[in-house]
This record gives C-alpha cells, structure tokens and sequence, in this order.
C-alpha cells in the first residue's frame, strides 16, 4: 500500500512542482503566493507519510490517539501564522505554518503508531489494492471535477462577487456536514467494515448512523436556513450577503439529502463496493455539469445552487440499491426527525419574524430548539433512548 501511494503522491508532487511557475503565471500569484503553493504540494507529501499510522490507528478504533497529531497541527499552524504575519511576514506566513504543521504532524504520528517506512512490491497484493483503489481514486477525481472544476468554470461565466456569494451559501448550508459526517465517516468505516460479514449487525450500524445524524444534521441546517435572513438583517457586516440568502435555501437541500447519501456511500466503500460509489459519482458528476450550465444561464448564479438541490435528490438512488442490499429500515430512522426538524423551522420563521434585536434571535433559536427536544421525545422517546443505550453498550466493550 505504501509503495503504490508514495509512487503516486511522488509523481503528482514533481508534476505539480515542475508546472508550479506557468500555474503561478496563470493565475497571476505573486512570488510569496508561488511559495505559498509550492509549501502546499510539500506538505501533501509530507501527509501521505501519514497514512499507514493512522490507518493502523482507525483500524483498530483508536481515535484518542489520532486526535492527538491533529490537535498539534492546528495549534503549531495558528501559532507559527500569527507570529509571523505579526512580524510582518505577510504571505510567508502561511508558507512556513503549512511546512512546521506537516512535519509536527508527521512526527507525533509516527511516536503514536510506530511504523517503518519501506518499499515492496508484490503483484498478488498490489491486484487486490488496485482493484479497491483504482475505483476510489477515480471517485475522489470525479468528485474533483464536479465540485472544483465546476467553480472554476463557474468563474469563467459569472462575476467573482457572484462566485462569493455561492461560496459563502455553500459553505454555512454545508456546514454540519462538515462538523458531524467527517467524524462519523471515519468511525463507521471500520465500523462498517468489520461488520461486512454479518449482515444483520452491518444493518443496525447503519440504521444507527442514518437515525443519529438526520437527529443532529436536520435541525441544524433547517435552522440556519430559517434564521439566516434576520442574521444578515440584524448584522451590518453580514448585510452584504443578503443576495446570497436564495443560494442558502437550495445548498440546505442539498446538506439534507447529503447527510443520507453520504453515510450510505460510506458504507458501500467499507464493504468493498466502491464501484457502486463510482457509478453513483459518475452520475452526480453528469447530473452537475449538464444541470449548471443550463441554469446558470436561466437563473443567474442562483442556478448553480438550485442545480446543486436537483442532482442531490437523485439521492434516492443510493437508497434504492442499499435496500437491495440490506433489508435496511430508512424511513423509520429519519422520518420523525426530519419533520420535527421542518416543523421546529415554521415555528422558528414564526418566531424570528418580529424579531429586532440579537438577544430576541438567539431567544427565539433557543426556543425553537427546546421545541425539537420536546417533538423528539414525544415522538420517539423510547426509540431514542433504546439506541442511546445500544452505544453505551457498544463503547462499554470496546
């Protein structure tokens, strides 16, 4: 594995490094903004070091510990940024941060997980890592093209305050995802994984997961879309992105059918069948770049995130197939929670609606908040408690 990845990261990384001066050209960088690129191409070498320790880590469930090098970056990184754009360092920086928080990294990894670095090569074993891999690696590339290339198209058509603005919608609205799915993933993937051969086991993961994430994620972005429009009315800096607010509602579509999509994905890679994945990026990738286009020039900037609601309701796609699978209950897990959620954001709009103060707001999100609780237990009391129960059962033997 580590002989395949370092010859991949290796090539990219020398690629990378030698059109690093035409790229700088072209997109008009500075001397310091080159070396600010060059210092991030660095550290995704320095970071694919990585990877064997803290698999070992994941594998066998020991998140305390891969916390650990993650914490130490972030504090080196803030630490060594400030200092230096206080000493007036400007863009190196960030140049010096990036290479001090790999290397910190790289070093606390491996005292955690030790592991000997070195080259092997056998075809048995490189077949069985290509077959899984190549699909993996062409899902993560799709997913490139669909949402990175797709901005930088999207600024060739459209003003850069537009592009803000969908940054700016993109980002709050996905933002529990961002919070929650990325910790979650990477705890149900061995999870998942280690169940693949038990299916009835494999099954109540999996419903777990769909219950307790649609729980948090769905009030939170229901209740960023709803509240939003006062945010930006009672905020004067954050009046600027009042246009925005349209894009904010599409994106938070968007987050709800992801948190399902997403965890179902996830479980498909941890049983082996990243082909699934593939396919099902292959037609998210299409959906996206014939959609966008097509609304973009309909709607304005606003097409783009109304494309962005329409391809992930294709999402039910993935639902289909996972309940050929699996005999999985998906409705029964995320139904109540999602209309309690839809019902706490009436009430919200009700709520906020003559609101004319910031203290008044955040009375008016508590409020709506405590409503959710109360929906929650009265729906499904003791389904919640049962499957809290079932965790502390599970966290008890590990």
């Amino acid at each position: 594995t580590f002989t395949i990845q370092q010859s991949l990261v290796i090539c990219i990384v020398i690629v990378t490094l030698i059109s690093s001066a035409p790229i700088a050209n072209f997109y008009h960088f500075s001397i310091s903004g080159l070396w600010l690129f060059r210092s991030l191409v660095v550290s995704l070498f320095l970071s694919s070091l990585k990877t064997i320790p803290s698999i070992k880590l994941e594998r066998r469930l020991e998140f305390g510990k891969l916390i650990i090098p993650q914490i130490a970056e972030n504090l080196v990184f803030y630490i060594v940024a400030v200092y230096l754009a206080w000493q007036g360092q400007g863009i190196t920086s960030f140049t010096v941060a990036v290479l001090a928080r790999s290397l910190v990294g790289l070093i606390i990894m491996y005292i955690l997980a030790p592991w000997w670095p070195k080259f092997s090569v056998n075809r048995n074993a490189a077949k069985s890592l290509l077959k899984f891999g190549v699909p993996f690696q062409l899902n993560s590339f799709l997913a490139l093209i669909k949402d990175d290339f797709l901005t930088a198209f999207l600024g060739t058509i459209l003003p850069l305050t537009q592009i803000g603005y969908l940054g700016w919608a993109q980002k709050w609205a996905l933002f529990p995802l961002r919070m929650f799915m990325d910790s979650i993933n990477k705890v149900t993937f061995p999870a998942y994984a280690r169940l693949q051969h038990h299916p009835d086991a494999l099954k109540r993961a999996i419903e777990k997961s769909l219950f307790f994430v649609s729980l948090f994620i769905s009030p939170i972005i229901v209740g960023l879309v709803v509240t939003a429009p006062k945010f930006v009315l009672l905020i004067p800096r954050y009046q600027k992105w009042e246009p925005a607010l349209l894009a904010l509602v599409f994106f938070g579509v968007n987050g709800m059918w992801a948190s399902i999509s997403t965890t179902i994905t996830n479980a498909f890679a941890a049983i082996g069948k990243i082909k699934l994945n593939l396919k099902l990026m292959v037609m998210w990738t299409a959906l996206t770049w014939i959609l966008t286009p097509i609304l973009v020039l309909k709607f304005g900037y606003n097409g783009a995130a109304l494309a962005s609601a329409l391809v992930a309701t294709s999402s039910f796609v993935p639902i289909i197939i996972l309940k050929k699978l699996l005999p999985i209950d998906i409705g029964g897990n995320i139904t109540l929670n999602v209309t309690s959620a839809l019902i706490m954001g009436a009430v919200a709009w009700v709520l906020v609606r003559p609101v004319s103060n910031l203290p008044g707001l955040f009375l008016a999100i508590g409020a709506s908040g405590v409503l959710y609780i109360l929906m929650v237990m009265a729906l499904q009391r003791n389904k919640l408690f049962a499957e809290i129960a079932s965790v502390r059962q599970i966290i008890n033997k590990k």
